[in-house]
C-alpha cells in the first residue's frame, strides 16, 4: 500500500460501493473537462461549489476514519457524513434559500441558518483533512481559528493582537468569500491539479510507467554506475506519471533495489538515493508539484513561466544526485551488473511515443494555450497513442477507470486546499501575515543593521521555519502557510516575487526528505529493508543541493539568474558557478573527489566552504570559492600520491548478475502533490 505525499492509504472499494464511488468520480471528471471548454455561466466560485459537492462526500467513503477496526467498506457514519457534506456544499445554490445570487448578496450579513451550514462545512472539511493527511494540518487550522476568535483578547500592545472576530464573521469569511473555502488553493485543485491527475492515470494505463522504467534499465548497461544511474533516471521519468515523491521512490525501488543490492549498495545508501530521486518528481518540469500551480496563480503568471523558473534548479538537483552516485560507486566498491539484454534504442523506437504527450504540453503552453487545455489535449493524445500497443489500449471501460482514478487521486489535495482556506481567510481578516513578517525582519534587525546581513539572517530563519512547517503539514499546505507568512518578509526586504515564491516552494517540497518524518525515505527504507533514520540522512545528503540552491535565489540580485531571469550571459555564468558549488558540496558529503581519490577532512571542509561561497554568486566571493575548491582538489591529489589507493573493482571487472524484474513495477498512486 503506497503512501502518497498528501494522503493516507485509501480504501480498496469493490462491489456496489466501489462502482458508486467510481461513477460519482467519473461524473466529476466530466464536469471538470466540461468546465475547460464551456465554463459555467455563473462564474468560478459557482463551479467550485459544485466541484466540492462532488468530491468532499467521496472523501468520507474512500478514506477510513482511523477509529475502531478500520473497515474496508464505509460505515453508517461515513454515509451520514457523505450525505451531510453533499447537503452543506450545495446549500449556497439551493433555490429554496434564494439561490446562488441571493447567497452572495448576504455576504457580511449571513443569516443564522447560513452560519449553521457554514459551521458544519468547516467541521466536515477538518475531518476530511484529518482522514487524508493526519492530525497536523487540522490542528494548525484550529489554532488559526482560535487566533481569529480570541485574538481580540490579546494585549493590544502585542504585534499580533487584533480587534477580534466573532463566530459569524469567521464563518462569513470562510463560506461566503473568495479567500476562504473557495479561494485560490481550491481553485487550483479544481482547475489544474485534477486535470493532471487524470493525465497521469491515462499515462499509467497506457503503459508509460513500465516503459520509463524499462528505458532507464536499458540505458545504463555494463557500467559500475549503471544501477545508481538507472534508479535516478527512472525516478525522474516515472515522476512525470506519478508526481509523488513517496510513490515514485517506492515504485522505482521495487524494480531497481535488486540491481542496487547486487551491485553492492548498502540498504540505507540505496534507500536515500531512491528517496531523493523520487522527490525530484515534484521538483521537475514539465509537471512539478501542485504548489507550482498555486505559485502561478498567486503571482499571476503562466504555468509555462513557472516551468522556466524551475529548469536550472532541476538540472542542479539531479547533477548533485548523479555526482553523489559516481562518488558512492568508488566509496562502496560498487560492481557492474548484467542488465537485461534490451536495447534502449529498440525501446525508444517501439514505445518512444509515450514522450509525445509530455512534449505536447510544453509546446502548447509555448504557443499560448492555457495549461488546462494543454493537458486535456495531451491526455487525448496519450489515449489515442495507447492503441499502438494491444495490451494497453484505452477501451471505453479503461477510459472510465482512468477518469475515475484521476478524480480519486485528487481527493486528498481537495481536502487540504479547502481546509487551507481557514488559514488564508484568517490571515487576510486579521492581518497576521504582515505582522509575522514584520516580527521576522525585526528579529534579524535586532542582531545587525547591515541590510545584506539582515537579509541573510531572515533567509536562514525562513528556511528553518519552512523546514519545520513541512515536517507537520503536507507540501501544498506548507507552501500556502509559508507564502502568507514568509513571503511578505522576503518581499519587504526587496527580494523579487518570483525568487521569494520559488524559495518557499522548494523548502515546502523538501520536507519529503527532511528528518525525522521524510515520507519518501520511509517508503524507500521499507523497500530496501534499511534502517529508517540512517536512510533519511542519506536522502538528505543526496538532496543537499536542493536545500542550498534556493538560498542563492534570494541572497543576491545575481541569484535570479538561476531562475532563468535576466541576460543570457548572466544565466550562463551563474549556472556554471552553481554547478561548481554543487560539485563542492558533493565532495564534502561524499568524501571523494572524482579523478583525485579520497578527500580527507581538510579537503572536505574546504569543499564545503567553497560550495557555500560559490552559491553567493557575487564575483569577489565566487573567486574565493574557486580558490578554496582548487586547494581542496590539490590537497586530495597530493595525499593520493603519498598513499596507495584501496583496491576497487575496475570498469572491466566481471559484472554481478542480476535478474530482470519478473513483475511490473507497482503502479504509482495517483498524483496529489502535483498536478497530478
Amino acid at each position: 500500500m503506497h503512501y502518497d505525499d498528501e494522503e493516507r492509504p485509501a480504501r480498496e472499494l469493490s462491489g456496489r460501493v466501489g462502482a458508486a464511488v467510481s461513477i460519482a468520480a467519473f461524473g466529476v471528471a466530466v464536469l471538470v473537462l466540461w468546465q475547460v471548454f464551456r465554463p459555467l455561466a455563473q462564474g468560478s466560485q459557482f463551479y467550485l461549489i459544485i466541484f466540492l459537492a462532488g468530491t468532499l462526500p467521496l472523501v468520507f467513503l474512500a478514506y477510513k476514519s482511523g477509529f475502531g477496526k478500520g473497515r474496508e467498506r464505509p460505515t453508517v457514519t461515513d454515509w451520514v457524513l457523505a450525505g451531510g457534506a453533499l447537503l452543506v456544499c450545495l446549500y449556497p445554490v439551493n433555490p429554496f434559500a434564494g439561490g446562488y445570487n441571493a447567497f452572495l448578496n448576504r455576504q457580511g450579513l449571513l443569516e443564522p441558518v447560513d452560519i449553521v451550514f457554514g459551521a458544519v462545512l468547516l467541521i466536515l472539511l477538518i475531518e476530511a483533512c484529518r482522514r487524508t493527511t493526519g492530525w497536523a494540518l487540522p490542528v494548525v487550522c484550529l489554532l488559526f481559528l482560535g487566533y481569529g476568535y480570541y485574538g481580540g483578547l490579546l494585549p493590544q500592545t502585542w504585534p499580533i493582537a487584533h480587534a477580534g472576530l466573532d463566530f459569524g464573521q469567521i464563518v462569513d469569511a470562510l463560506y461566503n468569500s473568495g479567500s476562504g473555502f473557495y479561494g485560490t488553493p481550491l481553485d487550483v485543485a479544481a482547475t489544474y491539479i485534477v486535470l493532471f491527475t487524470i493525465y497521469g492515470a491515462v499515462l499509467d494505463l497506457s503503459g508509460a510507467s513500465r516503459f520509463f522504467v524499462d528505458l532507464s534499465v536499458a540505458a545504463f548497461r555494463r557500467s559500475r554506475s549503471a544501477a545508481g544511474r538507472t534508479a535516478v533516471a527512472a525516478g525522474f521519468l516515472l515522476g512525470t506519471v506519478s508526481g509523488s515523491g513517496t510513490a515514485t521512490a517506492v515504485s522505482v525501488g521495487a524494480v531497481t533495489w535488486p540491481m542496487l543490492r547486487r551491485a553492492g549498495y548498502p540498504p540505507e545508501q540505496a534507500g536515500g538515493m531512491l528517496a531523493a530521486a523520487g522527490v525530484g518528481a515534484i521538483l521537475s518540469p514539465p509537471t512539478l508539484g501542485a504548489a507550482a500551480f498555486i505559485v502561478a496563480e498567486y503571482l499571476n503568471v503562466s504555468y509555462l513561466t513557472v516551468l522556466g523558473w524551475a529548469m536550472i534548479p532541476t538540472v542542479l538537483y539531479y547533477l548533485g544526485i548523479l555526482l553523489a552516485v559516481e562518488i558512492d560507486v568508488r566509496r562502496f566498491a560498487v560492481r557492474a551488473i548484467d542488465a537485461p539484454e534490451t536495447s534502449a534504442w529498440r525501446l525508444l523506437a517501439r514505445f518512444g511515443y509515450h514522450f509525445s504527450s509530455l512534449i505536447v504540453i510544453v509546446v502548447l503552453l509555448a504557443l499560448g494555450q492555457s495549461a488546462t487545455r494543454s493537458v486535456v489535449y495531451a491526455t487525448v493524445l496519450a489515449g489515442l497513442l495507447s492503441f499502438l500497443d494491444r495490451s494497453t489500449r484505452l477501451t471505453p471501460p479503461r477510459i472510465f477507470a482512468a477518469l475515475a482514478a484521476g478524480v480519486r487521486g485528487v481527493l486528498p489535495v481537495v481536502a487540504v486546499c479547502a481546509a487551507a482556506g481557514v488559514i488564508t481567510a484568517t490571515t487576510t481578516k486579521t492581518g497576521l501575515g504582515a505582522q509575522l513578517a514584520s516580527l521576522l525582519v525585526n528579529g534579524a534587525k535586532a542582531v545587525t543593521d547591515e541590510p545584506q546581513v539582515v537579509l541573510a539572517l531572515t533567509v536562514v530563519m525562513a528556511a528553518f521555519a519552512l523546514a519545520l512547517l513541512g515536517l507537520a503539514v503536507p507540501v501544498t499546505a506548507s507552501f500556502i502557510i509559508g507564502w502568507v507568512i514568509i513571503g511578505p518578509a522576503l518581499l519587504a526586504l526587496g527580494v523579487p516575487a518570483p525568487a521569494a515564491a520559488m524559495f518557499v516552494f522548494y523548502y515546502s517540497v523538501l520536507s519529503e526528505v527532511t528528518p525525522p518524518t521524510a515520507l519518501a525515505a520511509v517508503g524507500a527504507s521499507a523497500i530496501t529493508g534499511g534502517r529508517t533514520i540512517p536512510t533519511m540522512w542519506q536522502a538528505l545528503k543526496y538532496a543537499l543541493p536542493a536545500f542550498l540552491a534556493p538560498i542563492a535565489f534570494v541572497l543576491t540580485a545575481n541569484g535570479e539568474h538561476l531562475l532563468a531571469r535576466g541576460s543570457l550571459g548572466g544565466i550562463v555564468w551563474t549556472t556554471a558557478v552553481a554547478a561548481l558549488a554543487v560539485f563542492g558540496l558533493a565532495i564534502a558529503t561524499g568524501g571523494w573527489i572524482p579523478g583525485a581519490g579520497p578527500a580527507g577532512p581538510v579537503s572536505r571542509v574546504l569543499a564545503a566552504v567553497a560550495g557555500l561561497l560559490l552559491l553567493y554568486l557575487e564575483p569577489v566571493v565566487v573567486g574565493a570559492g574557486l580558490i578554496a575548491l582548487l586547494v581542496a582538489v590539490l590537497i586530495a591529489g597530493l595525499h593520493r600520491r603519498r598513499t596507495v589507493p584501496a583496491e576497487v573493482p575496475g570498469p572491466d571487472a566481471p559484472p554481478a548478475p542480476v535478474e530482470p524484474p519478473a513483475e511490473p513495477a507497482p503502479r504509482p498512486q495517483s498524483r496529489t502533490e502535483t498536478p497530478q
